[in-house]
């Protein structure tokens, strides 16, 4: 039998600042959907809303709860939201933002539904979003892919459109409609999740976020219909200067080397250097790796190798990379470079690129832990910024004045061709190959000594 809840009805005091700039923590989880209702002065519009919604989540078969989180109504939506035995919460601190994010921490389900209480967000439409539940982290009911649409006066309808494209280009998101709020979310990727913005602006924020956590985003197509009381709660000249300031804020964060796709995106960069420096690094390794055996990418952040490599294994410190990782390649592990999760001789091929500069790497103790797990005969692949040459010292500097804050500026272990090539040799290594990128990253094949032959592709 489905299980509607109905919890004592609160009305707790606001929030304190800090809750609104992060939710630090979430109610335990006991139930399988929370429905979060922000509104201001909506109840007109909450009499109609409620018993539909009632009647969806009852055809769904699964525990749930309506959490209404008031804006400080004076037209009588607590006593709305009482008779229809919902949760009312009255949250004082202005703004969508601060509502969406009370209703999240006073949420117990594992996942948490979002729309307006002004009916232009059907209750029969839940249906279809919980169906597609586990489609990401994060599935927007949207007006802009096949099937969806709106009924939106004109000029609205063209202001959304510009303020959806200009940030889906801007900042290469995988959604058309951004500034929806008939959403649903996997629970676990809002928890500890900063928000800082109060208005609409915040649902964009989030999606960026929830991005930059290594969540996956997904679209099904819905019809947005016109509220049918009360007036709208943007004011579009306020709600477009908002987006702008919060692009400019986002712009950085969605480009930096801290994004768990960053690598994955500079494959198909807009920078042409960028993309051919990428790519380049892609074919030198697709060719030096071992075409068969197992195999390890250590440090495989989120770049297009691992996807190429079906029989590899993925190795990254961050979880938000392995995060993103999981969505094309199957065999992921959690590991530090230093301390590799693998017995002893237990690999056939080990890939190490961009990685031994970012370690504080005194006596090659990292090149001694990738030969510990690489079974005798096994091949390495091994690839640095070559600091002998003037190249790369070169390009660094344009790209720290171009980059402040990119990865050059973590290079703590600085090799040369010599150097590299000696230490592998004084380990017994022998080298089979090597190729660089415009001379100034260099990319070393070899053979762990003591077997015979390698893994053929």
């Amino acid at each position: 039998m489905p299980e509607s809840v109905n919890r004592h009805n609160l009305t707790r005091p606001a929030a304190p600042k800090a809750v609104l700039d992060m939710i630090v923590s979430l109610a335990p989880e006991t139930l399988d959907l929370s429905v979060v209702l922000p509104c201001l002065n909506e109840a007109e519009n909450l009499r109609v809303l409620l018993p539909d919604l009632r009647r969806a989540l009852d055809g769904l078969g699964v525990s749930w709860e309506v959490i209404v989180v008031d804006g400080d109504s004076a037209d009588g939506t607590p006593d709305v939201a009482r008779a229809e035995g919902v949760r009312y919460v009255r949250e004082a601190a202005k703004g969508y933002g601060a509502a969406i994010t009370r209703g999240f921490c006073e949420a117990g389900g594992r996942h948490v539904l979002t729309m307006d209480a002004d009916l232009s967000h059907p209750a029969r439409f839940i249906s279809d979003l919980w169906a597609a539940r586990d489609a990401a982290d994060l599935v927007i009911a949207s007006r802009y892919v096949p099937g969806g649409g709106a009924d939106q006066p004109a000029f609205r309808l063209f202001l959304s459109r510009v303020i959806n494209a200009f940030f889906g280009k801007g900042l290469s998101l995988p959604a058309r409609d951004l500034s929806s709020g008939f959403r649903i979310y996997r629970r676990a990727v809002l928890r500890g999740l900063a928000v800082d913005h109060a208005n609409f602006a915040v649902l964009m924020e989030i999606l960026l976020k929830v991005l930059a956590r290594g969540g996956g985003v997904a679209e099904i197509p819905f019809h947005y219909e016109p509220r049918v009381q009360g007036r709208s709660h943007a004011r579009v000249l306020a709600f477009g200067l908002e987006y702008l300031r919060l692009f400019r804020r986002m712009w950085r964060l969605r480009n930096s080397i801290d994004f768990p796709d960053y690598d994955w995106r500079a494959h198909d960069s807009r920078i042409w250097f960028q993309r051919y420096w990428q790519r380049k690094r892609h074919g030198i390794i697709l060719r030096f790796a071992p075409g068969a055996g197992r195999v390890a990418d250590i440090g495989c952040g989120s770049s297009r190798i691992l996807a190429d490599l079906p029989h590899a294994i993925g190795v990254d410190l961050r979880r938000d990379k392995l995060r993103f990782m999981r969505r094309v390649h199957g065999p992921l592990v959690q590991g530090d470079g230093m301390r590799l999760p693998f017995a002893d001789a237990s690999l056939d091929g080990v890939i190490s690129s961009e990685i031994i500069e970012h370690i504080p790497d005194e006596g090659g103790r990292h090149i001694d832990e990738l030969l510990r797990v690489l079974r005798p005969g096994g091949i390495l692949v091994l690839g640095t910024p070559d600091y002998g040459g003037w190249q790369w010292p070169l390009i660094e500097w344009f790209y720290g004045k171009a980059a402040p804050g990119a990865y050059a500026h973590e290079h703590v272990t600085r090799y040369t061709r010599e150097r590299l090539r000696e230490a592998l040799k004084e380990r017994g290594c022998a080298l089979l190959d090597e190729d660089t990128i415009c001379r100034a990253e260099l990319i070393l094949k070899a053979r762990k000594a003591g077997g015979h032959g390698t893994p053929q592709p």
